[in-house]
């Protein structure tokens, strides 16, 4: 392969994992608002549930704007937009895991996160070529 077909290839990794760590937080985030996909509350810790000021429902619905925002950023500059989803998936598997429930999704978030990072890392070697 020559190193035109190599940055080809390596432009239609990148734009997948990018259109995948995009728009799975939009998708996410609107869930939140919607409760279609799951009950996100119970992804919860009932620790941090019971000293929020604010109702369960509230925080998750701040949390759907957040992952929106970090899948919008991933869009539109994927490098820095990348690093964001990946520090905050890696944030959420902590919470789930100190909660001491859902160590399934925990490890799928861990999983992700560090999709995201190679994504991150992907971009920055493509746009130094």
């Amino acid at each position: 392969m020559t190193a035109v077909a190599n940055l080809s290839e390596l432009n239609k990794l990148q734009n997948i994992l990018k259109y995948t760590y995009g728009l799975v937080p939009i998708a996410a985030g609107a869930d939140k608002f919607l409760n279609l996909l799951t009950e996100w509350e119970a992804y919860l810790s009932p620790t941090l549930a019971d000293i929020l000021p604010f109702s369960a429902s509230a925080f998750m619905m701040t949390v759907g704007v957040i992952e929106i925002a970090a899948g919008v950023i991933v869009l539109a500059r994927a490098e820095i937009g990348a690093y964001i989803v990946s520090a905050w998936l890696l944030v959420i598997a902590l919470s789930l895991v100190f909660s001491g429930h859902h160590f399934d999704v925990a490890v799928r978030d861990i999983v992700m996160a560090i999709g995201a990072f190679v994504l991150a890392r992907l971009t920055h070697a493509i746009q130094t070529k």
